[in-house]
């Protein structure tokens, strides 16, 4: 069985295209790994056919944090490989962090709720006090 799943950026927005009487929608994700000095990117070119293409056009956009799964394979072109996955599932993550000029998408926005104090918990004797929550969930 040849499965793959990947998390990662959009690299550039989608572009549906026709392809006989399907439609195909192609973008290309950037998926990381390793950190600092080490961390490696790998671009993949993702492609989604037939209706769910038609629409997701308009919502993969160019740094959306997407999941995809789907057959990987790879393609030579140029001397070049590249690795390519046939999407079967792809799920919308979020967007890129909000511009500076307000004119884009806005991320997902961050719990601002501040936590309240632990207080006293003397009055529990051996039970360790996080595993309470005093009603306050």
């Amino acid at each position: 069985m040849n499965v793959w799943s990947v998390i990662g950026r959009v690299g550039k927005d989608a572009v549906l295209r026709s392809a006989g009487d399907s439609s195909v929608l192609g973008w290309s994700l950037a998926v990381d790994a390793g950190y600092g000095e080490r961390k490696v990117t790998t671009w993949v070119d993702c492609s989604l056919w037939g209706k769910r293409a038609e629409s997701l056009a308009d919502k993969i956009k160019k740094g959306d944090r997407i999941a995809v799964t789907g057959e990987h394979s790879t393609r030579e072109h140029d001397g070049k490989t590249y690795t390519t996955l046939k999407a079967a599932e792809v799920t919308l993550l979020g967007g890129k962090p909000q511009e500076a000029q307000g004119g884009g998408r806005s991320a997902p926005r961050a719990n601002t709720r501040q936590a309240e104090p632990a207080g006293d918990f003397g009055d529990e004797g051996d039970s360790i006090p996080f595993a309470t929550n005093r009603g306050r969930w």
